[in-house]
């Protein structure tokens, strides 16, 4: 993607515009940033979604006694009638459900791949939303259907109301208001409180991303250099021949506090391992995802390939990460890898480059469905 070419979906801005003038740092009203845009999905398509396992929905229902929260599956007579004012079916992670929805996130791959998390669609009666709230990550609400009329402002107070079932501002205070028809978008940065209720019958897309806490990742990460510290040989058992009598018994030795540094040091040896670590965790797959296994077979290389709409595929500078798992890439090998997950996709010409090692890599990939060849 040409970074500096300006686009309807950012209202004229070019990518590099955005992320300077916007990106975590102010709202942005886009008229027909999306022209003539239809739904992906119709109304019973988005209902049959709901109604599968595997799939993440919740149905939201407001009422003069207070606010309900379900989560689905939900069979279509489990849901309200949609002459009933003021519900909101949510339905997430859609583009791995749907191949139309994956394909339309792709335009929004102009901010890294490690942070565009997933595409929620909700359906609203008349009046339906989930209330004044705010979110710790950017988003962009995308009207594909109907109208919606948004509420938006700088919140001071995230004071949150008492006894709901949702995390519903206590003393929302609006600073604009917007109704967005089809093909309109909002672009919202984390903590920019929003409240958004349906005008009649509509649908609404919600491009979020992953902003992950400063401590889910130090957890991650640690277990990680955990479970390598225990795989590599580190295995050494605390000695202390020199120990001395003590007087003071609850006194931790100075020697093992020594040789518990020690070991997270021997850990941390390898310079790559939490670049490696955190690779693979920022690509495994979501729990409710799974893959079917491709039929084994023997691929006539070279063919074209182009990776499952779940798989995630990141890389840096020595690594590439796939699905939870990473592998050191180096010269030709590393070019083209790192072209597949930049586009997602590479010709039979590119993948004519690869090395032997890297097509049998190819390969385990086609056969545990993360890959395709086309």
């Amino acid at each position: 993607m040409d970074t500096s070419q300006p686009l309807a979906l950012l209202a004229g801005l070019s990518p590099d515009q955005f992320m300077k003038r916007h990106w975590h740092k102010k709202p942005l009203l886009i008229r027909q940033g999306l022209p003539d845009f239809q739904p992906l999905l119709d109304r019973k398509s988005l209902l049959d979604m709901a109604a599968q396992e595997g799939v993440e929905s919740r149905l939201v229902v407001r009422k003069p006694q207070g606010w309900t929260l379900k989560h689905g599956p939900f069979v279509r007579t489990a849901l309200p009638p949609f002459k009933q004012k003021a519900w909101t079916l949510l339905v997430q992670g859609m583009d791995l459900h749907d191949e139309a929805v994956h394909q339309w996130m792709q335009q929004f791959r102009f901010i890294p791949d490690a942070r565009l998390d997933d595409v929620m669609i909700s359906f609203a009666t008349d009046g339906g939303g989930v209330g004044p709230h705010f979110d710790s990550y950017d988003v962009f609400l995308v009207q594909a259907h109907g109208q919606r009329r948004w509420r938006i402002g700088r919140q001071k107070d995230f004071q949150l109301q008492d006894g709901v079932p949702l995390k519903i501002l206590a003393n929302f205070e609006p600073e604009a208001e917007y109704i967005l028809n089809p093909g309109d978008i909002l672009y919202l940065p984390p903590l920019y409180a929003h409240d958004g209720d349906a005008v009649g019958e509509c649908m609404t897309y919600s491009v979020g991303f992953r902003a992950p806490r400063q401590g889910e990742l130090a957890r991650e990460l640690l277990m990680g250099v955990a479970e390598e510290a225990m795989e590599s040989g580190l295995d050494a058992v605390y000695r202390d021949p020199a120990q001395t009598a003590v007087s003071h018994a609850a006194a931790l030795p100075a020697a093992l506090q020594q040789f518990a540094r020690e070991a997270i040091q021997q850990a941390l040896k390898d310079p790559h391992l939490l670049d490696c670590l955190l690779g693979e965790y920022l690509t495994e797959p979501k729990a409710q995802v799974w893959f079917d296994n491709g039929e084994p077979f023997e691929p006539h290389w070279p063919q074209a390939v182009v990776l499952d709409r779940r798989t995630r595929m990141l890389h840096d500078a020595h690594h590439v990460f796939i699905n939870g798992e990473s592998f050191k890439a180096s010269g030709r090998d590393a070019r083209w890898m790192k072209q597949l997950a930049n586009e997602r996709h590479l010709d039979a010409r590119s993948v004519a480059q690869f090395s032997s090692g890297a097509l049998e890599l190819l390969t385990d990939w086609c056969d545990a469905g993360w890959v395709h060849t086309c």
